[in-house]
């Protein structure tokens, strides 16, 4: 079935790979996303004259909720067939669509991987899920019953996160994650409940941007299938070409916690590399499905890693398979990218908010792997948890009160009893 076009950049048009946007197709059918764009589930606005924030307002006022009842810019409306790729960027209408195909685009793939409808977590209260812009903000939140984009401007111009793909489906992913495991009690909080979140929504953007067959094939062609390298997938929420919020190609451990951790963001990142891993090596056992490398190379590879011989050794050999084939490589990580997602929201679906850490995530996602493969990727699921000390070093208490920049005591958590 035909669905509704879209253009949308996959990842920000300031990077010269991807200064054209994509056009891609939302799981809507044409006709049935009205101006705004709008939807049954959800509607995306530009206000006008709104200065603030959704949450608690700075003088301590009461707080502000959705729905916004001000002016707001003209909306975005379809063409005679029901499409906005029409659209061209540099208009609010742009902004508006880009910013509305992009979450439609995102909750399309891991409604696919669910199997099923995800709720918004404040279904209770609004009919639908409101997409906000508001220049004045510095940051972007998802919250209960709205998802806000701000801009960047730490390289002294105006970039606004609702072009940017990764910030938007980064902030899906806290919905999702908010929505399937929960609010959890703050007096009963985990620490690695917030860097869970953290790596969860992270992990949300990275296998959502593989989707874009564009961004697929620059990766190939980039990496020649060696994903160690830093790269399109792994420069999670991108802000420039060098600077990056967080990496997922890291090699941070949990050891480096146990005497206590004071940013979530820091404290995700083991959980975010062991994922990341994993993903690679699914891709690996992959490639040796499709004939694509030998069991030698796939052997040499861990043992190489994390060793100055990698690169020089690993990328030669990577080079030559590639070349001879590259349809291969694609179908090897597509089927990487799908089991991923697969097991990810197999286990979201099965954790609890209350007391969770990192070892419950482990051991769910190990349980997952045995119910789909009887076991198949236990042995490398293992490893990579074990390189990242994950079940073999407790985390330590929080060390700091949580800063300004901490969402985990942001307007994300604002409920409405708050």
């Amino acid at each position: 079935m035909q669905g509704t076009r879209f253009k949308l950049f996959p990842q920000p048009q300031f990077l010269d790979e991807y200064a054209e946007p994509e056009v891609v197709e939302v799981s809507s059918a044409p006709g049935t996303v009205g101006p705004g764009p709008s939807d049954r589930r959800m509607y995306s606005i530009f206000p006008i004259g709104k200065t603030e924030p959704y949450g608690i307002s700075p003088d301590g006022s009461d707080p502000s909720a959705p729905p916004w009842t001000g002016k707001v810019e003209a909306p975005a409306v379809p063409d005679a067939d029901g499409h906005f790729d029409y659209l061209e960027p540099g208009t609010p209408q742009f902004e508006t669509a880009h910013l509305f195909g992009t979450v439609r685009f995102v909750m399309d793939i891991w409604e696919d991987y669910f199997d099923r409808e995800i709720p918004w977590q404040g279904e209770a209260s609004y009919d639908r899920q409101e997409l906000t812009i508001l220049h004045s903000l510095e940051n972007a939140y998802s919250g209960y019953g709205f998802i806000e984009m701000g801009v960047d401007r730490s390289a002294g111009e105006t970039r606004p996160f609702s072009l940017n793909f990764d910030v938007i489906a980064h902030e899906v992913g806290h919905a999702i994650i908010y929505s399937e495991v929960g609010v959890p009690d703050p007096q009963n909080v985990t620490g690695e409940y917030f860097g869970f979140h953290e790596s969860a929504a992270d992990l949300v953007a990275l296998i959502s941007s593989l989707h874009f067959n564009s961004l697929v094939d620059r990766l190939l062609e980039n990496t020649r299938g060696n994903l160690y390298m830093l790269n399109a997938v792994n420069r999670v929420a991108e802000l420039s070409e060098n600077k990056q919020i967080r990496i997922a190609a890291n090699d941070k451990r949990l050891g480096e916690f146990a005497k206590g951790w004071v940013k979530e963001h820091h404290l995700s990142q083991p959980l975010t590399g062991a994922f990341f891993d994993i993903l690679v090596d699914i891709f690996h056992e992959m490639l040796l499905d499709y004939g694509a490398i030998t069991p030698q190379m796939e052997h040499l590879s861990d043992e190489l890693l994390a060793t100055s011989n990698y690169a020089p050794v690993m990328q030669e050999l990577f080079d030559e398979a590639y070349a001879a084939n590259p349809d291969k490589f694609k179908m090897a990580l597509l089927d990487a990218r799908d089991i991923m997602g697969t097991y990810l929201a197999d286990t979201w679906e099965r954790l609890d908010e209350q007391g969770l850490n990192f070892v419950d995530v482990a051991e769910v996602f190990l349980d997952v792997d045995r119910a789909h493969t009887g076991g198949r990727f236990e042995k490398l699921i293992l490893g990579n948890f074990r390189m990242r000390d994950i079940g073999l070093v407790a985390v330590g208490p929080q060390l700091e009160p949580l800063g300004k920049d901490s969402h985990a005591n942001s307007v994300r958590t604002m409920l409405p009893m708050d």
